[in-house]
């Protein structure tokens, strides 16, 4: 998540205070959002570097169920979860596992392995989008891989789209300009060529793609539910005292997303969603 440049949260980068996340909200579209951690995670390498207990540090675990898939797919692995939303890593901690799964709380913008440390495998589960700058951390992580130790993550590329431009407009609109402004960062995510240029050069095979999937959404304004557990996060924490204004901001940005996204013949909305995946193994 969480699945940031963020100064205190992997899952924030909006003028004002850390976005508070709210991690049931997330889980709603769990279904949705677990599909392209497992397209990712099935070209990652079977076999890790590490011996008996290979480390893997899975930066931006939020609820932690990117964290318990690694735990099943890798079940001699010594997984670790970082995050830096205390109610995100409430969440997590119900799935630790002695000795096996753990959560930390740490910031992604500035987290690097301490000196020595070893890790099979780093692993980002739409995170990374939340931190301008994130391939600036890339020698420091490779650095941390072993021979045969991989990168692997994953990041919506998704901010050209009616529900990330018409959020943009309505916050920089003159109602809502004066007080929540749009958003002080540009795109933190590259191409699937221009990741694989950075990480080439650090000495890595690398394995890039991208993917657009329909999602098929159900209930009443499903795309505004899918964003207030991500895109929408930023500005419900700034209008968090003032549930009236919150309320207003919301309704008309939930007429924009209806006119944007209206539901097909069945009933149900489509949504595309474009991600970006990129695994790379230290040669």
């Amino acid at each position: 998540m969480h699945p940031a440049g963020m100064p205190t949260t992997p899952h924030a980068a909006a003028p004002g205070p850390a976005p508070e996340w709210d991690p049931q909200q997330y889980l709603r579209h769990s279904g949705h959002r677990l599909r392209p951690l497992l397209d990712l995670l099935a070209r990652v390498p079977a076999e890790l570097p590490g011996g008996d207990a290979p480390r893997i540090a899975d930066l931006g675990c939020g609820p932690g169920g990117p964290s318990t898939v690694l735990a099943e797919r890798y079940p001699h692995a010594r997984v670790t979860g970082y995050d830096n939303s205390p109610a995100m890593l409430d969440e997590a901690r119900a799935h630790a596992r002695d000795g096996r799964l753990d959560f930390a709380e740490a910031d992604l913008a500035t987290w690097r392995p301490a000196p020595g440390d070893r890790f099979g495998l780093l692993f980002s589960n739409a995170a990374l989008q939340w931190v301008p700058g994130h391939a600036a951390s890339f020698p420091a992580w490779v650095d941390a891989l072993p021979s045969g130790g991989a990168l692997a993550f994953q990041v919506p590329g998704n901010f050209s789209s009616p529900s990330h431009t018409l959020l943009a407009e309505l916050r920089d609109s003159p109602r809502w300009r004066g007080r929540l402004g749009a958003p002080d960062r540009t795109d933190a995510v590259l191409t699937p060529a221009g990741y694989a240029e950075r990480l080439l050069a650090l000495g890595c095979e690398v394995d890039a793609w991208e993917t657009t999937y329909l999602h098929l959404l159900t209930g009443e304004d499903p795309v505004l539910d899918w964003t207030k557990g991500t895109a929408l996060r930023p500005v419900l924490t700034l209008l968090a005292d003032d549930p009236e204004a919150r309320d207003a901001f919301t309704a008309d940005y939930a007429a924009a997303l209806r006119a944007a996204y209206p539901p097909g013949p069945d009933g149900r909305t489509a949504f595309p969603f474009r991600r970006v995946f990129v695994v790379a193994v230290k040669r």
